[in-house]
């Protein structure tokens, strides 16, 4: 969608208090696989702040939920809630909704992922991210808000099988031009069905549903959050799973079971339940299955719909990671075999 960055740069100047008129520069900031978009609003003498430009229709999600369509600004009502609870979200300077404009704090380009690229230390940054979702679910839990439309959402059995059916449509058919029988329409159901069945069963609490590398900033030493406007209800790792299940940072097995089991220890030290450390173990690739199988899904449409590419080359991973869970699961193996016949790369 194009912006018309003057007029939204006179709605943000008009709520910005000290800002100059002139002399003010606006820098598009880069998008990633969402519909958001975002410009740098900087003058000189004064601290940068971040313009976000609102859709068309600002109450749709770019995901998929169930539950009802929000009443407000999901980013605004989420955002409100989790501030409350003293979670490092960016502050809102200026709201414009006729001009379809927020203001935010500016929370600089350091993504954890690019303070990796530059020798940040990975423990610790990991340490420190697991010890905020660990804060964030002690939170939702402890004071939940049924007026917040993150308590009115959840990942429930439509959006998770709806997420299977993305990587049929996209990946499996769509991807590979191929097209399932009968038979192997019924196993690939029968394995989804069962897989949803099994997530829908794990306890669930307040998830941000994209918990990871690029969604979490580093800013004068400390972890901020961002992209949050999609929480809802749903499994209690769901976010364990997309900090670990990365598609930008890789993890090899010794570091993820460590972050595991820090997961683990931090949900005990909040008081809040957990399984052993077997079960978790199960519920973790359970997870991890689904997810990466959507997101291989989701890859393929972003670049048939939305005509962008550059998330064509994560699939091999998320497929890995999609086989590794599936082997954890031999009661799986006749789905699998389906998959290793449309994907034998990848599954074979």
């Amino acid at each position: 969608m194009e912006r018309d960055w003057a007029a939204l740069l006179a709605a943000a100047l008009d709520g910005l208090a000290g800002m100059p008129r002139e002399g003010v520069r606006v820098s598009p900031m880069a998008g990633d696989a969402s519909a958001r978009s975002y410009a740098r609003i900087e003058a000189d003498g004064h601290a940068p702040v971040v313009l976000m430009p609102l859709a068309d229709d600002p109450l749709k999600s770019d995901e998929v939920v169930d539950g009802e369509r929000p009443r407000e600004m999901p980013f605004l009502e989420v955002g409100e809630y989790l501030a409350r609870g003293g979670m490092p979200v960016p502050a809102v300077l200026h709201v414009d909704l006729p001009r379809r404009s927020i203001l935010l704090e500016d929370l600089g380009d350091v993504t954890v992922e690019r303070a990796l690229a530059s020798g940040a230390d990975k423990a610790a940054l990991y340490h420190a991210a697991i010890e905020l979702l660990a804060d964030l679910q002690a939170f939702g839990e402890r004071s939940p808000d049924p007026a917040c439309v993150a308590f009115r959402r959840r990942f429930g059995e439509g959006l998770l099988r709806w997420e299977l059916d993305h990587f049929d449509e996209w990946l499996l058919r769509a991807w590979t031009g191929r097209t399932p029988t009968v038979a192997q329409k019924a196993v690939l159901d029968a394995f989804y069905d069962e897989v949803v069945r099994r997530l829908v069963a794990l306890p669930s609490g307040l998830v941000h549903r994209d918990y990871q590398s690029r969604n979490l900033m580093v800013q004068d030493g400390r972890l901020r959050l961002i992209d949050f406007q999609d929480a809802l209800q749903g499994p209690y790792l769901y976010d364990l799973v997309a900090l670990l299940r990365d598609s930008y940072v890789a993890f090899d097995p010794a570091e993820a079971a460590g972050i595991r089991r820090h997961f683990r220890d931090a949900r005990v030290a909040r008081g809040l339940w957990v399984p052993d450390a077997s079960d978790l173990d199960d519920h973790f690739f359970l997870a991890a299955m689904q997810r990466k199988m959507k997101d291989a899904g989701r890859f393929v449409y972003i670049d048939r719909v939305k005509k962008n590419p550059k998330f064509l080359p994560n699939i091999p991973r998320s497929l890995a990671y999609a086989r590794e869970a599936l082997e954890r699961f031999p009661e799986f193996a006749e789905a699998r075999e389906v998959l290793a016949g449309y994907l034998p790369d990848h599954f074979g």
